[in-house]
């Protein structure tokens, strides 16, 4: 909910949003509805991209219903799909502060 408060702030620098969970599609498409988010929802089957940017949280192993989910955190992903900037916080209770996350990116813009 955090992401969707800063939302317009962060399009505002040019930047598009979107979220990516493990879940199933049903899941993410109800959620999404309930939340009235602005952004998409993407899902990451069989965690490839929680693996590709270095991520997801090992300590669940494929079988584990976990397996698959990566810590808390916001990507800055280029549009050649390289990072530029990675706010990932281990655990998954706590968040990056989307005020500083938006801070970081004013300046790298």
């Amino acid at each position: 909910m955090q992401l969707e408060e800063q939302r317009s702030a962060i399009e505002a620098l040019g930047i598009n949003v979107a979220g990516m969970t493990y879940d199933a599609q049903e899941i993410l498409a109800a959620f999404h509805a309930e939340a009235e988010l602005g952004f998409p929802l993407l899902r990451d089957v069989d965690a490839e991209h929680a693996n590709a940017y270095g991520v997801r949280n090992e300590q669940y192993e494929p079988g584990h219903r976990a397996y698959g989910i990566p810590h808390p955190g916001i990507l800055f992903v280029r549009p050649d799909g390289t990072v530029a900037a990675k706010f990932a916080v281990d655990g998954y209770k706590e968040r990056p502060p989307v005020e500083q996350v938006l801070a970081a990116l004013t300046g790298m813009i």
